[in-house]
């Protein structure tokens, strides 16, 4: 392990001390509507089709983000952090203005998911980039551990506060506290530091041609390439089934036999195992060798897989979830280290745009997951889905062994 740094040694930078309450009230406010909107889907169509489907659409940026990371490290990571907050915001409003006149249904909510989908996955590209804009690279795990744990808490704050709201006002005001959220973050947003970038100065955008300089730096470092595999498998086969934007409401439903309560209890569960592995991370400062960890982490992770698909009871789950977000806490915290680390700076919001596309393996591991759930039933898809992924990391660690395990 590396020297273990004060706990709050980020808060040290002015910047951060503005980005981290942003970012914890930008979390929280996804959280909430993440569970709010994938409660009222399932009510509304019954199908765990179409659940997946909704969960899919929030990732369509997935595709766009080596653009938006292109386009930040023009006009600065700042600026594009702040516009998609505000967008978040007017989406939020959005729904609220439906539902309060009665004229909220299943197909509004998947056309607003489809253009939330568009912008939000750019989100976690900028905050990345920013902290790896103003943070030593000794007190990168540091400051990633810190900024984790806003989205950890949001697991388990986010979780039972849209639950509570959505049981006890109704959804059309638990999105005004959502909208309300929002709007707050963007104003947290604007106290950032604006850190110029080598291409700042350029007089012409040329998007196209940064998105490929970005993909071509990817493919041409091995390590790096390697990292964007193991980021897109834990999508493709680990983040379907616990996510609360996956799978989970179905478990919830289907296998535990619970209601939007229970399912908020899971939730907080698996974001107490990430938020665990959270403060672990901000306390000791990470792994002196990341990548290592990244892979350690990813193996438990769908090693547990396997006790969660052949759990019966709440409890039972509630102890896997518990175990599972902790792993994968670990996992993306010391991948997200050892990426900032690799990746040159003049690219580094390219390379965590190129990062976001490996996103896109959720969607199409819901997609999966689900028509295997309807064909099969969980517990066959939970063992096929661990199976996959146990076999491909280790593809992944023999194929780039030389790049990963054995350079300095």
């Amino acid at each position: 392990m590396t020297k273990p740094a004060p706990f709050f040694a980020a808060f040290r930078f002015s910047s951060f001390r503005f980005q981290w309450p942003s970012d914890l009230l930008a979390s929280w406010a996804l959280e909430m509507e993440v569970l709010i909107l994938n409660w009222f889907v399932l009510i509304e169509t019954q199908s765990v089709t179409a659940l997946a489907l909704f969960a899919g659409l929030q990732y369509l940026g997935s595709l766009i983000a080596p653009a938006m990371g292109a386009l930040a490290d023009r006009v600065g990571r700042k600026r594009t952090l702040a516009t998609l907050r505000a967008l978040y915001a007017c989406l939020a409003l959005l729904v609220m203005t439906l539902d309060l006149s009665g004229g909220l249904e299943a197909i509004y909510i998947f056309i607003i998911a489809a253009v939330a989908g568009l912008i939000r996955p750019s989100d976690l590209v900028m905050r990345n980039a920013l902290i790896g804009d103003t943070m030593p690279a000794d007190r990168l795990a540091n400051a990633m551990g810190l900024s984790r744990m806003t989205m950890d808490s949001a697991r388990v704050a986010g979780a039972l506060m849209g639950a509570g709201l959505l049981v006890t006002l109704g959804l059309g005001y638990a999105y005004a506290f959502v909208a309300l959220l929002y709007i707050a973050s963007f104003c947290l947003t604007l106290g950032v530091a604006h850190v110029a970038t080598a291409n700042e100065s350029q007089t012409r955008p040329k998007p196209f041609a940064q998105v490929m300089d970005g993909l071509r730096y990817v493919v041409r470092t091995p390590a790096v390439l390697a990292l964007m595999w193991l980021a897109f498998l834990v999508n493709l086969t680990g983040y379907p089934l616990v996510s609360n934007s996956g799978l989970l409401s179905y478990v919830a439903r289907e296998i535990y036999g619970l209601d939007a309560t229970g399912l908020s209890h899971l939730a907080t569960s698996f974001g107490i195992g990430s938020l665990a592995a959270s403060i672990v991370m901000a306390a000791t400062g990470g792994a002196a060798k990341p990548v290592r960890l990244a892979f350690l982490g990813s193996a438990v992770w769908h090693l547990l897989l396997i006790a969660y698909g052949l759990s019966t009871t709440k409890l039972e789950g509630l102890a896997v979830l518990g175990l599972i977000g902790f792993t994968q806490g670990i996992a993306m915290i010391s991948m997200a280290v050892a990426l900032l680390r690799l990746a040159d700076a003049s690219v580094r919001g390219r390379v965590m745009g190129v990062r976001m596309l490996a996103v896109y393996g959720l969607p199409l591991g819901l997609a999966a997951t689900g028509s295997l759930t309807a064909a099969l039933g969980f517990q066959a898809t939970v063992l096929t889905a661990s199976t996959l992924g146990l076999a491909t990391i280790a593809l992944i660690a023999w194929r780039w062994r030389a790049a990963l395990f054995r350079a300095p």
